[in-house]
């Protein structure tokens, strides 16, 4: 079975997509980190070093159950024709992780993407050029502001994923802060791109964030002011993760990542 969390109601399920290299050196994407900062980064998630000096990287998405039906965050990096082929370990294996988890992709109610970055929505439409949503029964739900930067962040994905979801009606925008009606709330964490948000879970003083790319490595987790090389604005991002991380002073904050070894740390004050 899946890794999960309990959070009150619900349960937070790791769904594994993939894992492989990064496409670059790790200094390039971080190159203000010092030989400290990596050394403390690394004793945190050794697992993100490989035995070549890679950055070594989890690609998960995370499914939300309870009561009112499942929320999926994030939809991987996709089978073999997905617009991630290019540089990640494709095919992805979210569908056999959603099998073992007990999940139909007809059992989905909600889709949240965090971000237009193409290890994030591999499986949100699948079929090529007979495409649709694998998630067939789904509202996919994306930051108004995301869509509107597409052309900055990635053109091709409006014929391959956007222009598939308007055709069958499942694509919903929002605009800012939402709480879905199964109780999570999406919230606004732009930086990494201009629409990127994240979903939180929180019951009583125990809050779960579902990051996507507010952080990718540990070492933003221990430094929150360091920038990674890959975000659009840096300053938003360093301020969108800032505030996401300051929930840790009055609650016990856990953080579901996509890309770090374990799926769930605790955001330790």
């Amino acid at each position: 079975m899946p890794l999960s969390m309990k959070v009150g109601p619900y349960t937070v399920i790791a769904l594994t997509d993939g894992a492989g290299p990064f496409f670059s050196p790790r200094a390039e994407a971080f190159p203000d980190a010092t030989a400290e900062q990596w050394s403390a980064a690394d004793r945190f998630d050794p697992g993100a070093l490989d035995a070549e000096g890679r950055w070594w990287l989890q690609f998960r998405a995370f499914a939300i159950g309870g009561d009112r039906g499942v929320t999926l965050v994030d939809a991987g990096i996709g089978p073999a024709d997905s617009p991630a082929a290019a540089w990640a370990p494709v095919p992805g294996a979210l569908p056999d992780s959603l099998a073992e988890a007990g999940i139909e992709p007809t059992e989905v109610e909600t889709v949240v993407l965090t971000h237009l970055h193409t290890d994030h929505v591999g499986w949100a439409v699948v079929g090529g050029k007979e495409s649709r949503p694998f998630f067939p029964n789904a509202r996919y739900l994306l930051q108004r502001a995301e869509l509107d930067a597409l052309e900055q962040i990635n053109p091709p994905l409006r014929s391959s994923v956007i222009d598939p979801l308007r055709a069958t009606g499942q694509l919903g925008l929002l605009d800012g802060e939402t709480t879905l009606r199964s109780g999570e709330r999406v919230i606004a964490t732009p930086g990494h791109t201009p629409g990127h948000q994240s979903v939180l879970v929180e019951s009583g003083r125990e809050l779960l964030a579902v990051t996507g790319d507010l952080l990718v490595h540990a070492i933003q987790l221990l430094h929150p002011d360091l920038a990674y090389a890959h975000e659009m604005d840096p300053q938003r991002a360093r301020a969108s993760r800032t505030h996401v991380l300051a929930a840790r002073r009055t609650h016990t904050l856990h953080l579901a990542t996509p890309h770090l070894t374990e799926p769930f740390v605790v955001a330790a004050p």
